[in-house]
């Protein structure tokens, strides 16, 4: 296994569709056993493939609950089902999300509080996630970045986009080749 380099917003890959999973090969499951060592190094609650430049189908995610309970898992090529977001401006304290690929930055957001996730795990076998909370933002995130869509693209309050834009210039982001190796950049912390 190994640690890939996550790809940092302005990336073309990040900004398009990605393909289908057709076949499991031993090269997707190395990917993926890559991706988990990749999240959890940076750290991270998720990551899909193309955050380490993959344009495929394929997402992970690991989050432990207040509990401490662990949930863990791979999907390739899902499918996401949401209940529609509560109307409003998100929370500042409860609805803040970051981004691997947007790294350091956190802003609000307002998500579904309900997600059911389908698709398959690496041996071909189904996958059905039905989760609220914290587990639904973050199938919702992960899914967004397999349509090309990063979260601070779906910021709707002005004053974080012009926010956004400014680190963006400021930290050199938004063009193709930039990326960060989790363990030594250590961007997230």
């Amino acid at each position: 296994m190994a640690i890939l380099p996550i790809v940092i917003t302005g990336d073309p890959v990040l900004h398009r569709p990605a393909s289908p999973v057709t076949e499991v090969t031993d090269d997707v499951r190395r990917l993926v056993a890559d991706m988990y060592e990749t999240m959890d190094e940076a750290p991270g609650v998720g990551l899909a493939a193309p955050q380490v430049g993959v344009g495929l189908r394929i997402f992970v995610y690991s989050y432990e609950d207040d509990e401490g309970e662990p949930w863990r898992g791979v999907v390739i090529n899902p499918e996401l089902w949401i209940t529609p977001p509560v109307p409003g401006d998100p929370d500042e304290d409860e609805e803040v999300e970051g981004c691997l690929s947007v790294p350091g930055e956190r802003f609000a957001l307002r998500r579904s509080e309900r997600a059911i996730v389908t698709g398959n795990d690496l041996e071909g076998a189904p996958v059905r996630l039905a989760v609220d909370g914290w587990r639904a933002r973050i199938l919702q995130h992960e899914f967004d970045h397999l349509d090309g869509t990063l979260y601070v693209d779906r910021l709707t309050h002005p004053d974080d986009r012009d926010e956004l834009e400014e680190i963006v210039a400021e930290q050199g982001w938004g063009k193709p080749g930039l990326s960060w190796l989790p363990g030594r950049d250590n961007l997230e912390g």
